[in-house]
């Protein structure tokens, strides 16, 4: 089934165009600064006023309602338990392909959550850094499967959400660095009892295969309060991943420390064909394999066009 498609006579998802989305704004206040925007941007994304108003603050809105809804949830059951422990952090997931923008959405919620009043505490973790580190991925020879599910250390991942969910503090999470393409030795960022976490990662809404034994089996999404999955046509993905390789090599690739170094002097015809055969060789087949299949598990779902522009949402019903 098509969530996109709005005449779905079971479609689990209200779909609303950009112009709906946008009237559910209400009085939501702007309460981020023009000269914001290009910090919170990622390379090739688009944000600006008019995304930010149409798209993130109804969304900022319907999260604060959710957010709210839960709050009141768990203190009613401790009440009825009879408990006094103390209430965990709010978690949100965000995935979706490489090169779609999640890093863009994460940053902007984050910042727009954080000036709710009364100013919740609100930390982003991306699970880049619960890669294996490089030289395992080489040992193992699963450098071409970078992103893949089997190349996270989905042990320490999980550890590290139990803890967060645990409301231990401080919790440690890796630090990955884009430019050695390789986890950083010790060297961690500490989150220390948020009142809400963002989570983003391409397969953070991975399943697991279902036991024969009937025991748990624990995935990142059953720590989420609320998931994003961040949508657009494959075509477009590829152009956007091409474009942004294309950036990088007359960028960050120039580097002497960049694990990429080596294709800064590629022509463009070169640069073009050799993201195109990355892209197709492991961004594709991750997509097509295991990001892609997760889609229908978000809470909400926003499909982007050509221009990066934010075009219709889907929000699953209650």
């Amino acid at each position: 089934m098509d969530i996109r498609a709005p005449d779905q006579r079971y479609n689990p998802y209200r779909i609303f165009s950009r112009e709906q989305w946008a009237e559910l704004r209400n009085d939501t206040p702007m309460t981020l600064e023009p000269g914001e925007f290009s910090r919170l941007r990622s390379m090739h994304d688009r944000l600006d006023l008019k995304e930010v108003e149409e798209i993130y603050l109804p969304l900022s809105r319907l999260l604060s309602i959710y957010v709210d809804a839960t709050q009141r949830l768990y203190y009613a059951q401790r009440q009825f338990l009879g408990i006094r422990d103390r209430k965990v952090p709010y978690i949100i997931g965000i995935a979706g392909s490489a090169a779609v923008g999640k890093s863009t959405s994460a940053r902007v919620l984050q910042a727009l959550l954080a000036r709710w009043s009364p100013r919740p505490k609100v930390d982003l973790v991306t699970t880049d850094g619960f890669l294996y580190p490089k030289a395992v991925l080489e040992r193992e020879g699963l450098m071409q499967k970078k992103g893949f599910p089997e190349s996270y250390d989905r042990a320490r991942l999980l550890s590290f959400l139990s803890d967060i969910k645990a409301g231990r503090s401080p919790v440690r999470a890796p630090v990955y660095s884009h430019l050695t393409y390789d986890i950083v030795p010790n060297q961690w960022q500490e989150v220390d009892q948020p009142d809400i976490l963002i989570v983003e990662g391409v397969n953070v809404l991975q399943t697991a295969p279902l036991p024969r034994h009937g025991k748990a089996v624990p995935v990142v999404s059953d720590f989420f309060d609320f998931s994003i999955y961040i949508d657009a046509d494959v075509s477009v993905l590829r152009d956007w991943y091409v474009q942004r390789f294309l950036t990088f090599r007359d960028t960050a690739f120039h580097d002497p420390r960049s694990y990429f170094h080596r294709y800064s002097l590629l022509s463009d015809d070169e640069a073009i064909a050799t993201a195109t055969a990355i892209w197709e060789r492991t961004n594709f087949a991750n997509l097509e394999e295991n990001i892609l299949p997760t889609r229908p598990r978000a809470t909400l779902i926003l499909t982007k066009g050509a221009d990066h522009v934010i075009e219709t949402v889907a929000l699953r019903r209650l």
